[in-house]
């Protein structure tokens, strides 16, 4: 495995860095830094996707006559974590990185054409209807009914944790269409008109205050059978392939490299407890050192898995391996963070961050005053919101049962 880019790899990179050097406005900058979440502030979001998909860059990974570039894996891997070490807020994945490869394996040729050109744009912006309220990773469990109706399937039942449904006018969801002996056999996977009569949007209120995630209710919400992706029956497979995309796809190492190098900053100004710096304390400063050298663990794991899929290789269980690792140092991450901010940090001033969605309940102060550094005020949302990254895109405990299986042969 050669690790050193190439001299077309290192163009490439410079070229990347100059147009984000010239793209990335001190507002959108501020945005990708003070995110609480994985989630971007929605407008920053959208404002960058314009700005990207000027320059043809939205999305890199789509087939190049869609859209796409013609990159290669190591391009991808380098514009993604440039991208990331120049503070640039995170795109939507639901429209770009996850239903729009289903969209390209299993779509018409209508749906091809209606949707993939939207999503670029932004026009069509699409939120993920999969958990409900007793199917989370069981997710073959799920119940919400679709029936039969001539051209239709008339759905009701309800979706939750359904991210950014408040913005979208385009859900992609799962539906139960029939009930055999085995239960990802009947599920159905359905794209939804957000405007269809009959669908009620139930904002949740998150522990950090932020609104981005929310109930779905469907009431006899008729959805076109030229609106399913597939074959009715079968959306499972096609859940199983988009799956792939949620997964995997993006560098995670350079963000947490970001994180441990801006938490080592701020702990060598902040006090410790023997009276010197915070830095100086050698029970921080080892969970700190730990840290750090983790994520150059996942650094190097990523470039494995690079290689390896660079040389036509199945990364094979990579994918469950990459994201029990990333998640679970993120959470170590923001928990140092929030060690660090001290009593700074319980101090609730979410209008110092770039939150992914409105904060409920909250009015900022009228002269935006902050106590301590955006960072201290920032801790303790992004420690909140990162307790689910262990439980989203498959449980870390199903990755686990994944490597057992895959890897170890248990």
């Amino acid at each position: 495995m050669d690790l050193d880019w190439s001299a077309d790899d290192l163009a490439f990179r410079d070229e990347v860095r100059s147009f984000l050097d010239q793209k990335l406005t001190p507002d959108l900058r501020r945005a990708g830094r003070l995110m609480t979440s994985v989630y971007s502030d929605h407008e920053a979001s959208m404002e960058w996707q314009r700005i990207l998909h000027e320059r043809g860059w939205a999305a890199p990974a789509w087939p190049v006559e869609h859209g796409g570039c013609d990159w290669s894996l190591t391009q991808h891997y380098i514009f993604s974590r440039e991208s990331i070490l120049a503070g640039a807020p995170s795109l939507s994945p639901m429209g770009i990185r996850m239903v729009s490869h289903a969209i390209t394996a299993f779509g018409t040729e209508e749906q091809k054409n209606y949707f993939l050109p939207g999503i670029l744009t932004g026009e069509v912006f699409f939120c993920q209807g999969y958990s409900e309220p007793e199917a989370g990773s069981d997710l073959a469990s799920l119940s919400m009914a679709a029936v039969d109706d001539g051209d239709h399937l008339v759905c009701t039942g309800s979706k939750i944790w359904t991210t950014h449904a408040t913005e979208a006018n385009w859900m992609f969801a799962l539906v139960r269409t029939s009930r055999q002996e085995k239960k990802q056999v009947g599920i159905t996977f359905v794209l939804i008109d957000m405007t269809s009569p009959g669908i009620e949007v139930r904002p949740l209120v998150m522990t950090s205050g932020e609104q981005v995630q929310n109930q779905v209710f469907f009431d006899q919400v008729r959805v076109p059978k030229a609106n399913v992706l597939g074959k009715i029956d079968d959306g499972w497979t096609v859940a199983k392939y988009l799956l792939v995309f949620e997964r995997g796809g993006g560098a995670a190492a350079p963000a947490l490299q970001v994180m441990a190098e801006s938490l080592a900053g701020a702990a060598a100004e902040q006090p410790g407890p023997g009276g010197g710096a915070l830095i100086d304390d050698p029970a921080f400063a080892n969970k700190l050192a730990e840290a750090r050298i983790r994520t150059k663990v996942l650094e190097i794991l990523e470039y494995r898995t690079l290689a390896a899929m660079a040389a036509g290789k199945n990364p094979g269980p990579a994918s469950s391996m990459l994201k029990v690792l990333a998640t679970e140092l993120s959470q170590k991450l923001t928990e140092l963070t929030l060690e660090a901010a001290g009593p700074r940090g319980r101090v609730y001033q979410p209008h110092a961050a770039s939150p992914g969605g409105p904060i409920a309940e909250f009015t900022a102060p009228a002269d935006g005053y902050v106590s301590g550094e955006p960072w201290e005020a920032v801790a303790p949302l992004r420690y909140f919101n990162d307790r689910a990254g262990s439980i989203y895109a498959g449980s870390n405990e199903i990755q686990r049962n994944i490597l057992a299986k895959a890897a170890l042969g248990l």
